[in-house]
């Protein structure tokens, strides 16, 4: 992966869990970067890599543990500026002859607040203007004596070198984390940051296009590509990128699953084939799909099946297409990042996904990709840049096995009928009400229980659905959307009126964690 136009900033991961959000700041600062495990980044790598600045991300570990994860050390004789964040502190002063030390009652987890202290550094341009700043800090260990030619610039309750810098050297070291929500001013330190390593902030998407356009045209030549269409944001705006590329040389198949959301199979249809023009294959399989899945309730079994059906349906009319060298994905950053464990071995699993990995082994395919260096909004501005329609693009994220993990226990096609209908109200309502864009995820399920209910003179023993609406930056971490209870009540009437089969509406109000944002 390399973006060799532009200034690149390297980030080392020591196994945070918000590393990439470090990356996401950078880019909606024009910033190119990576994330890469610092077990990757040797002496080699960085003469390669040419970084223009280097970002130590936080990490797990302690650095007075013997064999906990180091940088190589001539990273700090490149002559480029560094930032240590929490751990990336403590191994920056450990490494450069400070002094790290666990307990003493000095750890701090959660919001604390950083106090200036008398020294001034362009780092911290628009810090403490009225006075101490909120940061969210997350370490046990803490720096209890700074290296040579470092100078403190904040304190903290439980951070005495909260912030500390070597300006001679460029080097800056922070013990809390901007790159979360819960540091108010952080995107202003890497704004800082970035402006002092001398970035022009070019990484654009307007010229990562055209840049993505002349590599895949380099890549393919003149050969046949073939596209694994979902019908989401991330395939659809691949698939347009590579067709503006290579034009006819791309066919796309649309693996027509018979589980997405009213009206979206005939969308993607409509939207391929009659205003992009490009060639389309609609595999509409919903019956062998449905039929799979006839007994099964277990989620990960569901996903399973899915997953082993869309391979083979693929497969097969890729086939009949014939002829393609190349196998199009809309594989993104973090697919990317994750699919590298940072401790090397395996990680927990909390859901399968699937998507159409696998197929170039088993088809002899080589594979195009042109999403793999971006992040989800970015992808979203590349098909603004590529003129993908608004509400196209804006659309919430869905999942690859579709409706059949919104209908927790057995899928039938009468629940999914019930499903599409009562979602498309839901959705509808978030609409009128104008909130569609203030949610990260909004969408309904149907649960495997029916009620008791009273309709007109009579009583019902129909399905009961619940509704989920999350806020969230990233899907990493979720909250529920704060409904009005007007809202709420409004939508229950309107579900319950306009889709036979419903007569109770509930709201789930869990966060991600503990929960998930879908239920399976």
């Amino acid at each position: 992966m390399t973006a060799q136009h532009h200034d690149r900033l390297l980030i080392i991961d020591f196994g945070s869990q918000v590393t990439q959000l470090i990356a996401r700041r950078l880019r909606e600062l024009n910033v190119y970067c990576e994330i890469h495990p610092y077990q990757t980044v040797t002496d080699a790598f960085l003469v390669g890599f040419a970084p223009r600045a280097i970002i130590f991300s936080g990490g797990p570990d302690s650095v007075t543990r013997a064999g906990s994860p180091r940088p190589p050390k001539s990273a700090f004789s490149l002559g480029v500026p560094i930032l240590g964040i929490c751990y990336g502190q403590q191994v920056m002063m450990h490494e450069l002859g400070g002094l790290v030390e666990s307990g003493d009652g000095t750890a701090e987890f959660g919001r604390a607040f950083v106090t200036p202290t008398d020294r001034k550094s362009h780092l911290l341009d628009g810090w403490f203007e009225t006075g101490r700043e909120q940061v969210w800090m997350s370490h046990g260990d803490h720096v209890s004596r700074v290296a040579p030619g470092f100078e403190v610039y904040g304190t903290s309750p439980g951070a005495p070198f909260a912030i500390t810098a070597d300006p001679d050297r460029n080097f800056f070291a922070v013990q809390f984390h901007p790159e979360v929500h819960h540091t108010p001013k952080g995107s202003k330190l890497y704004e800082n940051f970035v402006r002092l390593a001398g970035f022009k902030g070019d990484w654009t998407m307007g010229a990562y296009r055209d840049e993505a356009i002349a590599k895949i045209r380099a890549q393919v030549g003149t050969a046949k590509v073939i596209c694994g269409l979902s019908g989401g944001v991330d395939s659809s705006v691949a698939a347009v990128l590579i067709h503006e590329a290579i034009g006819d040389q791309l066919t796309c198949v649309f693996v027509d699953h018979g589980l997405l959301r009213e009206g979206e199979a005939s969308e993607v249809v409509s939207m391929f084939r009659d205003h992009y023009n490009i060639p389309l294959v609609h595999a509409d399989e919903a019956d062998l799909f449905i039929d799979a899945l006839a007994g099964v309730s277990d989620p990960e079994i569901k996903r399973k099946t899915i997953g082993r059906l869309f391979i083979d349906v693929f497969q097969k009319h890729a086939a009949e297409v014939g002829g393609a060298e190349f196998l199009a994905q809309g594989t993104l950053y973090p697919d990317v990042i994750e699919s590298v464990s940072f401790s090397g071995g395996p990680s927990v699993t909390i859901k399968s996904h699937h998507n159409v990995g696998g197929l170039p082994e088993k088809m002899g395919l080589k594979l195009v990709e042109p999403l793999r260096e971006l992040f989800k909004d970015e992808v979203r501005a590349l098909g603004r840049e590529l003129g993908l329609p608004a509400h196209f693009i804006g659309r919430h994220p869905f999942p690859g096995p579709g409706l059949a993990i919104r209908c927790p226990g057995e899928v039938s096609r009468e629940k999914l009928a019930i499903l599409r209908r009562a979602d498309a109200v839901y959705l509808d309502q978030i609409r009128r009400h104008g909130l569609y864009d203030e949610i990260w995820q909004a969408f309904a399920v149907i649960l495997p229980v029916r009620t008791v209910g009273v309709m007109g003179d009579g009583r019902s023993y129909d399905f009961a659905c619940a509704l989920r609406a999350v806020t969230s930056v990233d899907g990493m971490t979720a909250d529920y959307y704060p409904f009005c209870h007007d809202f709420l009540g409004e939508t229950a009437t309107r579900i319950i009126n306009e889709v036979p089969g419903i007569n109770r509406v509930t709201y789930d109000v869990t966060s991600k964690p503990p929960g998930t944002i879908e239920w399976e």
